[in-house]
């Protein structure tokens, strides 16, 4: 270690790893020796080195160990009809519904238009809530539209080249055509800004407007075979890669 990051009134670090769910205290042992746990950007090797886990930023193979077991990240899958707040001053549909049964305070990070379905993080940690929703980080969010009409290759060149919408130029990070039908098409679209109804103002622009839309991804998180309506926490892995995407 080029810097000292012992702590003498912490805790053993390989006690802290396995209390964080990393496999038995022989096996956190193993991972130090091996080099592969660093504590607060210091490659840790020592097997008799003390942490403060309520401070220590400790990363197992690059990713992000969440220490703080009073913080919880859920994925949700929003059905449509559901506004993204957690209480409805008008009486509509909102998340609070499908969190009730979770003692923490949560917040949703960013949001779906009522008519959006798909994937949506409730948090109670500020930090990675902030990051999430900090241009800076660039997070890239995934969608799956159905579209009126046949859309032409030509479309997805010119939405990656750029549209200019009421307020201001976007452009997508990536766009395909996942399958069509004589009437309509279904595409996948994948960009990292967070205006307000972003990807069907875009592709109304460009003469497809949406008739379905579903988030299917946020960074590394996937919505997988959540079904509308359901939620689930984050595994330690998939939170690990999240606070990893927005340099945590």
């Amino acid at each position: 270690m080029s810097r000292d990051v012992h702590d003498p009134d912490g805790v053993r670090l390989q006690k802290v790893l396995a209390g964080a769910g990393l496999g038995s205290r022989r096996a956190c042992e193993e991972l130090i020796a091996r080099g592969r746990v660093q504590v607060d950007g210091e490659v840790v090797r020592e097997l008799g080195v003390r942490v403060d886990p309520r401070s220590a930023v400790i990363h197992v193979d690059g990713m992000r160990v969440q220490l703080d077991t009073s913080l919880v990240t859920i994925a949700l899958n929003k059905p449509a009809g559901v506004v993204s707040t957690m209480h409805d001053p008008q009486g509509r549909p909102s998340l609070a519904q499908f969190v009730a049964d979770r003692p923490e305070r949560l917040f949703h990070v960013g949001r779906l238009d009522a008519e959006t379905e798909g994937l949506l993080l409730l948090t109670n940690d500020g930090e990675l809530a902030n990051r999430l929703a900090h241009p800076s980080h660039g997070v890239r969010k995934t969608y799956l539209a159905t579209v009126e009409g046949r859309v032409r290759p030509a479309v997805g060149q010119r939405l990656r080249e750029g549209v200019e919408l009421e307020d201001g130029r976007v452009a997508v990070d990536a766009f395909r055509i996942v399958d069509q039908t004589p009437g309509s098409t279904m595409v996948e679209v994948v960009l990292h800004e967070g205006r307000n109804r972003v990807v069907r103002r875009m592709l109304d622009a460009v003469g497809h407007p949406v008739t379905r839309l579903l988030r299917t991804q946020v960074g590394p998180i996937r919505l997988g075979t959540l079904r509308p309506g359901s939620t689930r926490v984050l595994g330690r892995e998939e939170l690990g890669t999240l606070m990893a995407a927005v340099g945590m």
